[in-house]
C-alpha cells in the first residue's frame, strides 16, 4: 500500500520533522507516545509515515514482506510484541530498507548489529538489542493497526522521532497539530531568552 502524499501535506511533514517530540507530545495533551523505545542511530530525527507490521514473537518473515512494499518516506513500524529474546533486523535490513527510500525503522522488539546501526546515518528506534537471530516462519500481518510501545499506530499515520523517542499521529490533525507546536516552540525560546538576560519570572507568572 503507497500513501498519496498532497504537496500541502508533504511540506507539513517535512515541518514536522523539524520539531521536538516533546512539543508535539504536548500538544497531543502529553497522552500519546511510544514508552521503551528509543534510538540506536546516530541520526535520532525521524518523520515520515507508518508502513506498519505485525509479527510473531521473535520472527521477522514479515518485515521481510514489508521491505517489498517500501514508499519513499516509509517508517517501518513493527509490533514486535517487546520481546526482546530475537533481533528482528540488523545491518543488512536496515541498508535494503534506507535503498528503497524508507525514512526509518521504529521496533518494539530487539535489534542486532548495533555497532554499525550506532554509526549510520538511517534511523533506528528499538526497544532493546541482542545477538541471537529471529526466526522467519511468520505468522505475521502488514498494513495493520499494531501497538509499539503502548502507543496505537494506524497504517500511513505520522511518525515523529528524535533523541527523547517517538510519536505517532493522524495526517488529519497534522496542520493544527505544527501550527500549535511551533506556537509553542516559539514561547519556550521567549522564555529561554529571559532566562539568558535575567528577566524569567517563572512558568506560573
Amino acid at each position: 500500500m503507497t500513501f498519496r502524499v498532497e504537496a500541502n501535506v508533504s511540506e507539513i511533514i517535512e515541518a514536522l520533522g523539524t520539531c521536538s517530540v516533546a512539543n508535539i507530545s504536548d500538544n497531543l495533551d502529553r497522552a500519546i507516545g511510544a514508552v521503551g523505545i528509543r534510538p540506536f542511530s546516530k541520526r535520532t530525527r525521524l518523520v515520515g509515515r507508518a508502513l506498519t507490521v505485525r509479527t510473531a514473537v521473535g520472527d521477522n518473515l514479515f518485515i521481510h514482506k514489508a521491505l517489498d512494499e517500501v514508499f519513499p518516506g516509509a517508517v517501518i513500524v513493527v509490533d514486535g510484541g517487546g520481546f526482546d529474546g530475537r533481533a528482528l533486523i540488523g545491518e543488512i535490513m536496515a541498508a535494503i530498507a534506507k535503498s528503497r527510500g524508507a525514512s526509518g525503522f521504529v521496533i518494539d522488539g530487539a535489534i542486532r548489529d548495533v555497532e554499525q546501526i550506532s554509526v549510520g546515518d538511517f534511523p533506528v528506534f528499538a526497544r532493546s538489542s541482542i545477538h541471537l537471530g529471529p526466526y522467519k516462519n511468520g505468522p505475521g500481518a502488514i498494513n495493520v493497526p499494531v501497538g509499539v510501545g503502548g502507543m496505537m499506530v494506524n497504517p500511513g499515520d505520522i511518525i515523529v522521532g528524535d533523541a527523547d523517542g517517538i510519536v505517532a499521529f493522524s495526517p488529519d490533525i497534522a496542520g493544527d497539530l505544527l501550527a500549535a507546536t511551533k506556537k509553542q516552540a516559539e514561547k519556550e525560546a521567549d522564555m529561554i531568552r529571559s532566562v539568558a538576560n535575567g528577566t524569567y519570572v517563572g512558568a506560573y507568572s
